[in-house]
């Protein structure tokens, strides 16, 4: 592609320099050697005639040596209109060879300058990339529509998760692991995969269903080293450093020691080491919920309904202060309540003296309660740090 490019750039060049030399070499002015043939033979024929009209006697000698004076004159005029056309030719070649070298030189300086040799290749790129999102588009759709005919089909869902990673569509991808998790809930990869999206579609935030899922692998592999990774992450996220350099140090243990990631998790390290020093880590706390259905609830409300669970000061403000979105169909279940759900910046569940702990099905989606929702509720006395909070959602909000 570049030995293209270059051809391209030395044919015009070429071009250019024709365009401007050329004309240097033609001679656009009269051939002064056929100007003055041209002058002499008129002047012949006046002359011929003025003889003609003497013998005639039509002319007297005075007048046609009057006359003869004048065609003299007029002949040396127009003789010396002209003395330095023969010059021009010589003077466009000076010219032509200083262009040949200037225009050449000065283009090339221009470009490295300005220019970018790899410009073809990088469209050729750009177009390629652009031709492989479209395929991969359109592939993703062709399995959408598949797998609503299949829907339990693990290696459909697993590849239509990877097309959507490779997309960057972070929540879709979350929903079809999700899907995969619900097929294969002891899939150590499954999780690991849903709870990487399911944190990338949220920002990076770990805080929640992505940190739960995380616990899970670890629970079954205690070395799984992206799960370290993962948990180190959703550990700082809650301030809980101790426990994130346990993790990060554990995972150094186990990369190999060409591993390209030791650097990275190195840095990671000597960073956390860092914030620790400084004294500022303020306490996490964490309350556990442990959240049921009566059946009623169960029978009146769909599976995908939304479930709500927050904790709220009781003396204050009721806005939440920490809150967890889940579904229906995921319930009976276990929550984690924490300040990395926090609401309100500024204002921690430690800073208070007694929560409310509040489980509310939404039928409408949305936050705010509406007659029709279902809720169960339940108080907590400080310190709340590692607490239980068991709810049964049995009450309809009228």
């Amino acid at each position: 592609m570049n030995t293209l490019f270059w051809l391209i750039v030395a044919a015009l060049i070429v071009l250019a320099l024709a365009i401007v030399i050329l004309p240097l070499f033609k001679n656009s002015t009269l051939d002064t050697d056929s100007h003055q043939r041209r002058n002499i033979a008129i002047a012949r024929q006046r002359l011929a005639e003025l003889k003609q009209q003497l013998q005639d006697g039509a002319l007297s000698q005075a007048e046609f040596d009057e006359q003869y004076l004048e065609l003299q004159l007029m002949l040396q005029d127009d003789l010396q209109e002209y003395p330095e056309t023969a010059a021009a030719p010589r003077r466009g070649r000076w010219i032509a060879i200083m262009l040949l070298t200037l225009i050449p030189g000065i283009s090339l300086l221009v470009y490295q300058l300005l220019g970018d040799p790899n410009a073809l290749a990088k469209a050729e790129m750009q177009a390629n990339q652009s031709k492989a999102v479209a395929n991969i588009a359109d592939m993703v759709g062709k399995l959408e529509q598949r797998l609503k005919a299949t829907p339990d089909d693990a290696e459909g869902w697993l590849m239509l998760g990877r097309s959507y990673g490779y997309m960057q569509q972070y929540q879709k991808a979350a929903e079809a692991y999700a899907q995969l998790y619900r097929l294969q809930p002891d899939d150590i990869e499954a999780m690991l995969q849903y709870a990487n999206n399911l944190a990338m579609a949220r920002n990076g935030r770990m805080a929640g269903e992505p940190a739960q899922l995380i616990a899970k692998v670890l629970q079954r592999d205690t070395n799984n080293a992206n799960a370290l990774w993962l948990a180190g992450m959703a550990r700082v996220e809650e301030g809980a450093y101790a426990e994130a350099k346990a993790h990060w140090q554990k995972l150094l243990t186990l990369l190999p020691a060409d591993s390209g990631s030791r650097p990275q998790v190195q840095q990671m390290l000597a960073a956390l080491e860092q914030e620790m020093a400084k004294g500022e880590v303020a306490p996490s706390v964490e309350i556990n919920v442990n959240v049921d259905l009566a059946a009623e609830v169960k029978a009146k409300s769909p599976a995908e309904a939304s479930v709500f669970v927050y904790a709220q000061a009781i003396d204050g403000s009721k806005m939440p202060l920490a809150i967890v979105r889940k579904r229906l169909a995921d319930l009976p279940g276990q929550v984690t309540l924490s300040d990395a759900q926090a609401m309100q910046p500024g204002i921690k569940l430690a800073d208070q003296t007694r929560l409310k702990i509040v489980a509310r099905v939404s039928q409408s989606g949305e936050a705010m309660p509406r007659a029709g929702d279902w809720l169960g509720s339940i108080e907590l006395e400080a310190p709340f740090d590692k607490q239980t909070a068991n709810l049964l959602i049995n009450q309809e909000v009228k």
